[in-house]
């Protein structure tokens, strides 16, 4: 009998896995192979930048730029900092100001573009905007008289102004949208509470819009950091900031010296790379949070 119930159990049946799909591994694969491509296509002019900077003078040359130097030194890079260490500061003292003018500036229009709505608010947004589309190269004749009728001083003090006033349009971009995403019972709240636009906008909205400003900071303070165009209309070697100095640098020691130039080109982007690495977690969840969605 028992032997009878054992042959009428059924066998346990095994869970089978999906198998993975050869076509799902394989585009996988390829997305690899590109990424990687991709990751070597950015890394490669690093390298070279920075193998070079360590070369001595008859070591640094276009035949040899992938390779390893004979000898390491540090002389470019001393050479390089004693040449642009004042004009860094100088981009530091234009780009601190104008990045943060611009960012509460842009942080005001958007809250009141985006929570606080009055007539024609959508054809001041848009006016706005038209500042960036404006192409610099078009205006910069009449910037530069508006700026001598003005009697602002030559170098950073007119750069700080330009950086704030075209770094307007894209930053209140950016604010707007951003608090289009805020809950709008958290407006309805402190509205119920009694608080004005002002008050509501220091207690509420601000603490919450810290991702937005990594946005914009590392943005604003990206762009005046790498002007050019500016700094050669309004400033020269001796008051600019210090992408003047290592353009002088660059065609200065181009056919003696490279890895000077290289040296100074790496000095120049330590201040950006460093304020990615220190804003990076809150600028990614700026954009999760849809603050550059338009």
């Amino acid at each position: 009998m028992t032997a009878a119930v054992s042959s009428q159990t059924p066998a346990p049946v095994r869970s089978r896995r999906p198998r993975r799909r050869p076509r799902h591994t394989a585009a996988r694969t390829v997305r690899y192979l590109l990424l990687l491509l991709g990751l070597l296509f950015v890394l490669i002019p690093v390298y070279v930048l920075f193998v070079t900077s360590f070369k001595a003078v008859g070591d640094a040359s276009p035949a040899r730029a992938w390779l390893l130097p004979s000898e390491w030194t540090l002389e470019n890079w001393r050479s390089a900092w004693g040449q642009l260490a004042p004009s860094i500061w100088r981009s530091v003292t234009m780009v601190v100001p104008s990045t943060i003018i611009s960012a509460v500036l842009g942080c005001l229009n958007g809250f009141v573009l985006a929570r606080w709505r009055f007539p024609g608010a959508d054809v001041v947004f848009t006016l706005i905007l038209f500042g960036m589309f404006l192409p610099y190269q078009a205006v910069m004749i009449p910037l530069l008289e508006m700026m001598l009728a003005m009697q602002v001083p030559n170098g950073i003090p007119s750069l700080i102004v330009l950086h704030v006033v075209f770094g307007i349009p894209i930053t209140t971009l950016i604010f707007r949208n951003y608090f289009e995403t805020v809950p709008e019972e958290l407006m309805e709240a402190s509205r119920v509470d009694g608080a004005g636009m002002l008050r509501t906008f220091w207690s509420v909205a601000l603490p919450i819009a810290v991702p937005g400003f990594a946005v914009v900071l590392i943005w604003q303070f990206t762009n005046a950091w790498n002007d050019f165009l500016f700094a050669v209309f309004f400033s020269n070697a001796a008051n600019g900031p210090v992408t003047l100095v290592l353009n002088n640098i660059a065609n200065g020691a181009l056919l003696t010296n490279y890895g000077v130039s290289m040296a100074g080109a790496l000095l120049a982007s330590l201040p950006t790379l460093l304020v990615y690495i220190l804003l990076s977690r809150y600028f990614l969840a700026g954009l999760m949070s849809g603050s550059v969605k338009g």
